[in-house]
């Protein structure tokens, strides 16, 4: 960017000095003389892909890293880890001090190898929701934390669909009931693994993150809880 703009300034004085008599004397300018740059500021034109992005969380399960990436423009909200996900986004580290989340960041290559930093912001407003209590989703499975609270009512959730697992709950990121394998990992948790992790699920899905997102990380807790029994 900051080529273009000494090019740009440069051919605006340049212009300017054509204009200039045998005197040296400028001539008045013309209406048309700063087109150029007004149709290329450098201070309206995007910078690329991750102007509109920003860090809203990073979740740490046994030796895998997440960081959740929103699209402030769009309000959504997309996942990012060290595999590829499906806009072949990658995770390639994080930084930051772990207690400070305003310190945070993130770096990701995107499609064509380019690696840009995304940096933690607190999140715009959204919509007004249902009235939280103070009860925590940050106490999770495989060490996550600083996941928005939960409210009573996703409490109750959460305990209900750890007992009717093969109906699905709302945060689990399915579209409708689990699938089959699904509900036979399920069957060989207890009623308190499934409790907690639709507890941490239940955070997630008040992060922001969508059907997919969510789904991702869901399959990924059953999946250590299983390996941890």
């Amino acid at each position: 960017m900051r080529h273009r703009f000494i090019h740009l300034i440069a051919a605006i004085l340049g212009t300017i000095a054509a204009l200039a008599d045998d005197d040296g004397i400028p001539k008045p300018l013309r209406d048309d003389t700063f087109d150029t740059l007004m149709a290329n500021s450098p201070f309206t034109r995007s910078l690329g892909i991750s102007d509109s992005l920003i860090l809203t969380g990073v979740a740490r399960f046994d030796q895998d890293t997440y960081a959740t990436l929103m699209d402030t423009k769009t309000m959504e909200s997309i996942l990012v880890s060290q595999q590829p996900n499906r806009e072949g986004w990658q995770l390639v580290g994080v930084g930051g001090d772990p207690s400070r989340m305003q310190t945070w960041s993130a770096r990701i290559q995107i499609r064509g190898g380019e690696v840009v930093t995304i940096r933690y912001q607190k999140p715009p407003p959204r919509p007004p929701k249902s009235s939280t209590s103070g009860k925590s989703g940050g106490s999770t499975v495989g060490g996550s934390s600083n996941l928005p609270a939960i409210s009573d009512k996703q409490v109750s959730e959460a305990k209900a669909a750890a007992v009717n697992y093969k109906d699905g709950f709302l945060a689990d990121g399915y579209p409708d009931k689990p699938p089959a394998e699904m509900v036979s990992k399920l069957s060989r948790l207890s009623t308190s693994q499934r409790e907690e992790i639709n507890r941490t699920m239940f955070g997630h899905r008040n992060q922001g993150l969508g059907l997919d997102a969510r789904r991702q990380i869901y399959e990924g807790l059953v999946d250590r809880a299983l390996q941890r029994r």
